[in-house]
This record gives structure tokens, C-alpha cells and sequence, in this order.
């Protein structure tokens, strides 16, 4: 059996805002962009891994979700307390100094962790985590 990734999931709370950070900023390509009933997904990936999509989705992709939940995703978003993603690079600081000159709010600078990598962390405009990292070389 040969399993692998093929999607994973960002919840964001303006589309737009979003693009201008995933594709313009970390230089993702949009792959498609859907609406239904109000709601919006968006498909980046790099053209470096072809075969694995990010998709920006709202907070709650449920059309029949209660308001209250709704908003509890949202509070949740906005929080930052949603899950975010790890983006591996070949230069962690080249990119750290790209986004931070881009006026991303900056969670950690670059720095040598004791598991083996070289990261830094950002917020992207919905709040949440994005890791930036490179494993050390030997």
C-alpha cells in the first residue's frame, strides 16, 4: 500500500487577503478557485510538488452549520488557535527576511532547534501559524 498527501486544509477568513500571502508572498500557484453557497475554496500548491494542494477554506466549509458555530470558528481563527502549516524552504533566512519585508506579523526568527531544523514562524492574514523550515545540514 503506497499512501501519500494529496490535500490539506487552511482555514482563512478573507480569500483575497490570503492569495496576497500564499501566492504572492510564499509564491504558491492557484490551481483553482470555486464558490458555492456563499463560500469560497481556493487550491494553491507549488509547482515544485505538483501532486499536493493547499486549500484555503472559511473556518466552517458547512452550509448547514449553525451561526453559533460559525462564529465559534471564527472567534477561534481569529485567535490563532487553529491549526497551521510547516513549508519547508532551502534558505530559512532569505525567506524569513521575503515575508517579514512583506509586513507578515513575525512569531519567531530564524533559529537552529534541538530536533534537527532550522525554522522561523509567521502569522498569515487569518491568524494562523506558518513554520518556514529547513532541516540542518549534518
Amino acid at each position: 500500500m503506497d499512501i501519500s498527501l494529496s490535500q490539506c486544509f487552511i482555514a482563512v477568513d478573507d480569500h483575497d487577503r490570503a492569495l496576497a500571502f500564499y501566492r504572492d508572498v510564499l509564491g504558491l500557484e492557484v490551481r483553482n478557485d470555486v464558490g458555492y453557497e456563499g463560500m469560497r475554496w481556493v487550491t494553491l500548491g507549488s509547482p515544485a510538488q505538483p501532486d499536493v494542494d493547499i486549500v484555503l477554506e472559511p473556518p466552517l466549509a458547512d452550509p448547514n452549520a449553525s451561526a453559533a458555530d460559525k462564529q465559534a470558528m471564527a472567534d477561534l481563527l481569529a485567535k490563532g488557535h487553529l491549526r497551521g502549516v510547516i513549508l519547508a524552504t532551502d534558505d530559512v533566512d532569505a525567506t524569513f527576511e521575503h515575508v517579514r519585508a512583506a509586513g507578515a506579523e513575525v512569531l519567531q526568527e530564524p533559529v537552529d532547534q534541538p530536533y534537527g531544523v532550522r525554522d522561523c514562524a509567521f502569522r498569515d492574514p487569518a491568524g494562523n501559524m506558518v513554520r518556514l523550515h529547513r532541516p540542518r545540514k549534518g
